[in-house]
């Protein structure tokens, strides 16, 4: 959780100074707007601490091996997101964005500082390209994913 907490507090530097107006401008057609990337990043974390909580809660557990998650960087391959962490186009401001990530970095944090380290590395539920990623490795999923958002979120500030 350290290196997501390094990553997150990397994010909001990279949008602080920015107007809500600029946050929510589309510089280029067809691609969110740095808004929509952070609001995408706080249904990725929600979903994703709602997966671990419901797969540690399971009786179910399926080991998985370890996947390359620091593919995860590479913005040549593109991953279309889930419908249910697709941000809507309502304008929002930063201070509205940045009360999300808190509460869902919160609940991740929760979930994972009582999680037992075996059921961690035991229990395992599907990602879209990794196919069965363990607890453990969507831990720091969370912070690559980040990382991945914040290189776009460079060049939409980059375009504004």
């Amino acid at each position: 959780m350290d290196e997501n907490k390094k990553i997150r507090e990397e994010l909001i530097q990279a949008v602080n100074g920015l107007s809500d107006e600029q946050l929510n401008a589309h510089p280029e057609e067809g691609r969110w707007s740095i808004i929509q990337v952070l609001n995408h990043l706080y249904l990725m974390e929600r979903a994703i601490t709602k997966g671990i909580a419901d797969t540690l809660a399971s009786d179910e557990s399926k080991h998985a091996d370890d996947k390359p998650i620091q593919y995860t960087l590479n913005r040549d391959t593109k991953v279309d997101a889930p419908s249910s962490v697709i941000p809507t186009e309502e304008f929002l401001t930063l201070d509205e964005v940045k009360t999300k990530l808190s509460s869902s970095r919160e609940a991740l944090e929760a979930v994972v500082s009582h999680a037992n380290e075996d059921a961690l590395n035991e229990k395992s539920f599907p990602h879209p390209m990794f196919q069965d990623l363990s607890l453990k490795q969507w831990i720091p999923f969370v912070g690559l994913h980040e990382k991945r958002h914040l290189f776009q979120i460079e060049e939409l500030k980059s375009k504004l």
